[in-house]
């Protein structure tokens, strides 16, 4: 049967369109954008340091709770020293008996002397400023030696309370000295710190030396978020020490999880809130492979994130809703088999 020609041309326009839609040519009412469930892959000539192109991390900035390492190299108190216990004196002697010379440290004893030999006896001196005790030790030298010239100075000072060993940098940003005081620390450099140090030790101690270290590295970490497929999310932090990789980071936590996928990105907040904050994806198969393009090198603030596998979040969905169910099911199952016997066979078998 042959259509009119009036109606052959609608009908051609309409299969003209149905065509073009079918080829994708059309290109209004295209669907949004969907958000992706992963980042897109990177750009090949990113320049986020990885595995073969590492970045030296800036000088490290005290913060707390890091953990301190101080020795103090030298302790000596300031003018005018008064000699105690088990102080140790540096004495030298001149025109000393033959073969009998005096010229090293000495420990004053807990009576308060140092003992210069069989021949020379005991001096007193505790109590005594230095200038006091070589006063007293060159009088009784006289008593043996003519004109004995002495020398004496502090060695070192059992008074002194010994700076050495770790240190926490309290949460006022503070570290303790003892008897010192305490010194503000937070924000300052190794060498910064340093020098504050020697400052506040210079309110009691002659010209103070100290050696400044970092011992625990609490304060820069990163974070490896795992999600937990409907099971709750796993974080785990890890401190920065300026050479760990996306791989280092998953070999501390055993690598990736049964309820994981294999969809992994490092989410990295702008530095002080200033840019742009970086999504960096993973290749992990890449690189477990030993491909080290995306194995990115971890900064201090980094969230490394490890998607779920979406058949084990859809199975751990369904079986929150569908346990509740089975539950009551089960009860009033267990209920109606408990009466039908008690109906059939009465109580006499359950006695």
């Amino acid at each position: 049967m042959k259509l009119p020609s009036s109606t052959q041309t609608p009908l051609i326009a309409l299969a003209a369109l149905i065509l073009s839609g079918s080829l994708g040519c059309t290109a209004f009412n295209a669907p949004r954008e969907p958000i992706p469930i992963a980042p897109p892959d990177p750009p090949a000539s990113s320049p986020a340091p990885r595995e073969l192109a590492m970045t030296t991390l800036e000088r490290y900035v005290i913060e707390p709770p890091d953990v301190l390492m101080i020795n103090a190299i030298k302790i000596v108190p300031k003018p005018p020293h008064k000699i105690e216990p088990f102080d140790g004196l540096l004495i030298r002697v001149v025109n000393a008996l033959p073969g009998q010379e005096i010229g090293d440290a000495f420990a004053v004893s807990p009576e308060g002397t140092v003992d210069l030999g069989p021949t020379y006896g005991k001096v007193k001196v505790v109590g005594l400023r230095i200038d006091e005790a070589q006063d007293a030790i060159r009088d009784h030298l006289t008593k043996v030696l003519e004109e004995p010239q002495v020398s004496v100075s502090l060695a070192f000072s059992s008074g002194a309370q010994q700076i050495v060993g770790e240190h926490l940098v309290a949460p006022d940003g503070r570290v303790n000295l003892g008897t010192y005081g305490s010194v503000y620390v937070t924000g300052l450099t190794l060498d910064q710190a340093k020098e504050a140090i020697e400052a506040k030790l210079a309110d009691k101690l002659e010209d103070p030396e100290v050696v400044v270290d970092v011992f625990a590295y609490n304060s820069k970490r990163y974070f490896i978020i795992t999600q937990g497929a409907g099971f709750g999310d796993n974080i785990v932090q890890q401190p920065v020490t300026g050479n760990e990789t996306v791989l280092d980071a998953l070999a501390r936590i055993g690598g990736i999880s049964q309820i994981s996928s294999t969809k992994i990105w490092i989410a990295r907040p702008a530095p002080n809130g200033v840019g742009c904050e970086q999504v960096l994806p993973v290749n992990y198969e890449a690189v477990v492979q030993g491909v080290t393009a995306t194995n990115y090198q971890l900064l201090p603030g980094d969230r490394l994130f490890i998607a779920e596998d979406p058949m084990t979040k859809f199975d751990a969905v369904i079986s929150k809703i569908t346990r509740p169910f089975e539950r009551l099911f089960g009860f009033v199952a267990l209920g109606t088999s408990t009466l039908n016997r008690i109906e059939r066979y009465g109580l006499s078998n359950f006695q």
